[in-house]
């Protein structure tokens, strides 16, 4: 299992900087390779906000990032025209729920050769991601071998298209309409037959969409309840939105999970990961 983490938005140096700290700290002690993850822009707004620093400002405090803690870096693309600056910093670009159906951005991303890590649409099914990836090998050129079982191996799907050019398709839940996000774990069975890794997004999975007076709303005391079922079912990746004052964030302060807490729930997560394996033989 790997870990994608780090705060939502980027909104001071400092705070990713002591994010990125205490995330590898705890990751290197729990043997667990950490993608650190956090957005220059958070486009998608529920209600005019903050939106973070900006892609020069966010690019350069994610390169410092890069070298001062050795760690791979995953960040959001909106526009196509993102997407070739981005890939000189990160090492994943996600493209962000709704606009997993967006042909010129996924293309764009597919392009750098970096990881596209898509994240399935809250208006989507999971068979609906074989949109998504057919975009990407077209855009490549290139397909996953038939049949390739690369289930809790992310790094043997790479290798499999080459050139550490992979494809991750994340889950974080389905909206029907009720001011609520609902998780069907059935989806992370099915997009593993898809032959790519599958992440879960135990944060967003919490969210509650517009349920404060035009804000997102959500439960992070729901996201350890989610994200054990989520590993219990088996996944390659999980998703966690962490900052260390996640009530006074600029961007979803109702399901981040708090810093100071990963720690007791990752280790968790590495147990039930590891019990997986062992039942399943995956």
């Amino acid at each position: 299992m790997f870990l994608i983490a780090g705060p939502c938005a980027i909104e001071s140096r400092e705070i990713v900087m002591q994010t990125a700290a205490t995330l590898k700290e705890v990751c290197d002690r729990l043997g667990v390779q950490l993608y650190f993850k956090s957005s220059f822009d958070k486009a998608n707004r529920t209600s005019p906000s903050a939106r973070g620093v900006g892609m020069e400002q966010g690019l350069a405090i994610l390169k410092e990032v890069k070298e001062t803690y050795g760690l791979p870096i995953l960040t959001d693309v909106h526009e196509s025209w993102q997407c070739a600056k981005v890939a000189e910093v990160a090492d994943v670009l996600q493209i962000p729920a709704f606009l997993a159906r967006q042909t010129d951005l996924l293309e764009a991303a597919a392009k750098t050769g970096r990881i596209v890590n898509v994240k399935k649409g809250q208006f989507m099914a999971p068979w609906d991601m074989r949109g998504a990836i057919a975009k990407i090998e077209e855009a490549r050129g290139e397909k996953a071998p038939q049949n390739a079982s690369v289930f809790g191996d992310p790094a043997k799907a790479m290798r499999l298209l080459g050139d550490e050019a992979g494809i991750w398709l994340t889950e974080r839940g389905s909206s029907f309409g009720y001011g609520n996000i609902v998780v069907d774990m059935t989806s992370l069975v099915k997009m593993r037959e898809y032959g790519y890794p599958v992440v879960f997004d135990a944060t967003h999975a919490v969210q509650q969409p517009s349920s404060q007076a035009g804000v997102t709303g959500g439960n992070r005391e729901m996201v350890p309840h989610l994200m054990r079922a989520a590993l219990a079912v088996g996944i390659d990746g999980l998703f966690l939105e962490v900052h260390p004052d996640p009530d006074n964030a600029i961007s979803d302060a109702a399901n981040q999970v708090r810093l100071s807490d990963i720690e007791e729930i990752l280790k968790q997560a590495v147990a039930i990961d590891r019990l997986h394996k062992q039942l399943t033989g995956v």
